[in-house]
């Protein structure tokens, strides 16, 4: 049985940081890519960045330069600097067994969430 965990969530003032993790236990070692998404109230779940097993990244444009994604063995990571208001959501992690490794592609493995806000 595979569970994501995710950690790290909280309440920043704009232009702070946080980093998010995601801890991964159980049948991961097909694990070929895995991602953060978020969702916002009233608004559709959006990709944020995925990274697949050789460390291959991909973002939503808008994050590129201000959030870092990374992996370290079972846990997976997102650093998110200069926060924005509109950065407020629930995140999610993610993981799928196969290929493609994309914002877009589909995930099969869901962790519960943690919820970030940003104060302006």
């Amino acid at each position: 049985q595979v569970q994501l965990v995710e950690s790290g969530g909280g309440s920043v003032q704009a232009g702070g940081s946080l980093r998010l993790s995601c801890a991964a236990s159980g049948y991961t070692y097909n694990f070929y890519c895995m991602g953060w998404f978020r969702q916002a109230p009233g608004k559709e779940r959006e990709g944020v960045a995925t990274i697949d097993s050789i460390g291959t990244t991909s973002y939503l444009y808008s994050m590129k330069g201000r959030f870092t994604i990374s992996k370290d063995n079972n846990t997976l990571y997102l650093q998110m600097n200069s926060l924005k208001p509109e950065d407020t959501a629930m995140y999610y992690c993610a993981a799928r067994a196969g290929w493609p490794c994309g914002l877009t592609s589909h995930f099969g493995y869901w962790g519960q969430g943690t919820q970030v806000t940003v104060s302006s």
